[in-house]
């Protein structure tokens, strides 16, 4: 609810505080009085794009604050949460400044924002319905969810979303694995060719690392082998072994005569004789282990270029074949079951989408049941606003399937009997496509609810009668919410909880706007100029006190 608006140096306002209750606000006044001017400051506090040379001559600056209440779940917390300005309490406050120079800035709760927050806000907080602009009915892709709102349909919407939603994830993972087979598919010949190649050299990790060093120890063989040998011949029997032997058994037959003397080097030749022993035996080794066949350092490099010719194909480490050969057998394996796989995603899909056509099909179903109760509850609200012989009907179409499902809603319209029937934005008037919305607004039996609803001229071009049933009508739609009415008829003006007027005053040179809250008395006043103009009789007064009893 629209608690108070502020208003400082904006066009022919110099400074102008209100503060509106709940139920239906009513403001009133002469033609060019500067109604409009409060329509226009509203705007522009909640962002609305409108006249640019707003602020009021002689000032520097002009500046609108506008308060709302509101409660804990009202829509409007949670665009507030999205641009990380949720506070405290149920008070909103908007304030949105303008230099001479056109510069603007805006305020949520004394936090520096964006105007287009402020238009998010105000699709929550204000349905503005004028002669010129009325969101609802004008803009067609409103229909359904106003067709909706009647029908009742939050459930079924749900499921229709739900189900829609499913049907885009399975689509989607269906054209994935498409494209991934048929990428799959356009290297098929070369996957299974490589896969074969690695497959038949089986390459492991580590083993050209080992071919090389066993193919560097080869080609060595030849030149080591020779000294090598001349070792083991130097330490043989004719060598080294057999001076050492001589040796030992020359000590040995005189040692018990040397009394101890010879013990020490018998013993270290016994040793040597061992540690030779031991050295022959590695040489002997070393000798086995360097003599190759002539045709296996053929069949190690063999192997090895094969391995390295390998890796250079593919772009990789010899080390890494092991690994790609893994990922083409995936690869192909996958190429293998993806026939079956895609069966599988197709079938799931389909599923999804008769599933998603009998929820839509459902949701038309009860839309087409509802929109002829709409069309005749219209068509009684619409008697009483003078509009007794015009023909309200809504339009179901197949449209393009969405998470709302398949229909396009329009609502069409026949203002003249025996005229073919159009849409409501081409064939109503101004004040016509206020009093559909006011109809609209009672068949919905839901009020102004949690925004403030405003009408500017709803009676335009009726009276009397008509007039009387407008104002009922607003009175009932403000009954548990805020409406915010300019009118000119006294009919409307008499149902008001709140009455404000609106008139120029001049003060010195200027022309200012005043707007002032009527007491009863006042009141009446007001409703008799209403009635007889500028001259106010006792007849016109007794006529606007037997409206206001009324």
């Amino acid at each position: 609810m629209l608690v108070s608006l502020e208003v400082r140096d904006l066009l022919i306002i110099d400074h102008l505080a209100l503060e509106f209750g709940p139920g239906l606000n009513v403001l009133t006044g002469e033609t060019g009085a500067g109604k409009s001017i409060l329509l226009d400051a509203l705007g522009f506090v909640l962002g609305w794009r409108g006249r640019a040379d707003l602020v009021r001559a002689g000032a520097d600056s002009g500046e609108v604050t506008a308060v709302f209440d509101l409660a804990e779940d009202h829509p409007a917390q949670a665009v507030l949460h999205e641009a990380g300005l949720s506070g405290e309490g149920g008070e909103l406050i908007l304030r949105r400044t303008s230099t001479r120079d056109g510069r603007k800035s805006a305020h949520i709760n004394d936090r520096r924002a964006s105007a287009q927050v402020l238009r998010q806000l105000s699709e929550t907080l204000v349905e503005l319905h004028g002669q010129q602009d009325d969101r609802g009915l004008l803009n067609p892709s409103n229909h359904r969810k106003i067709l909706d709102d009647f029908a009742q349909t939050s459930a079924d919407l749900a499921k229709v979303g739900e189900l829609w939603r499913l049907v885009q994830t399975r689509e989607k993972e269906l054209a994935e694995m498409r494209a991934a087979l048929e990428k799959v598919r356009a290297e098929e010949d070369f996957l299974r060719h490589a896969l074969g190649e690695l497959d038949q050299l089986a390459p492991e990790v580590g083993e050209d690392a080992a071919l090389d060093a066993r193919r560097r120890l080869m080609q060595s063989a030849g030149k080591i082998g020779e000294d090598i040998a001349r070792a083991a011949a130097v330490l043989g029997g004719d060598g080294a072994e057999g001076a050492i032997g001589d040796a030992l058994r020359w000590l040995e037959s005189v040692g018990a005569r040397a009394e101890g003397r010879l013990d020490a080097p018998l013993e270290a030749l016994g040793r040597s004789l061992n540690e030779l022993a031991l050295a022959q035996e590695g040489i002997a080794r070393a000798q086995e282990e360097l003599t190759f066949d002539a045709s296996e350092l053929d069949r190690v490099e063999e192997r090895l270029f094969a391995i390295r010719g390998l890796a250079r194909k593919h772009g990789i480490l010899a080390d890494e074949l092991p690994g790609l050969r893994d990922e083409l057998a995936l690869k192909i394996t996958a190429l293998d079951a993806g026939d079956g796989d895609l069966r599988g995603l197709e079938e799931r899909l389909a599923e999804a989408r008769g599933a998603y056509a009998r929820a839509a099909e459902s949701l038309s179903a009860k839309r087409r049941k509802a929109a002829s109760r709409l069309d005749k509850a219209m068509m009684r609200e619409l008697t009483p606003l003078k509009m007794e012989r015009t023909v309200f009907e809504t339009v179901l179409e197949v449209g393009e399937a969405g998470p709302q499902g398949i229909d396009q809603v329009s609502f069409n319209v026949a203002t003249n009997p025996g005229a073919p029937p159009g849409a409501l934005n081409k064939i109503a008037s101004g004040g016509e496509l206020s009093r559909f919305l006011l109809a609209l607004k009672l068949c919905l039996s839901g009020g102004a609810g949690q925004v403030t609803m405003i009408f500017d001229e709803i009676d335009r071009g009726v009276g009397g009668a008509t007039a009387d049933a407008v104002g009922r009508r607003l009175e009932r739609v403000a009954q548990d919410g805020q409406v915010l009415v300019v009118t000119h008829a006294p009919q409307v003006a008499a149902r008001a909880a709140h009455h404000w007027r609106v008139e120029k005053r001049q003060r010195g040179d200027a022309v200012l706007s005043q707007v002032s809250l009527l007491d009863a008395p006042s009141r009446i006043d007001e409703l008799a100029r209403m009635l007889s103009g500028d001259r106010i009789t006792d007849e016109a007064r007794a006529a606007a006190v037997a409206l206001l009893e009324s």
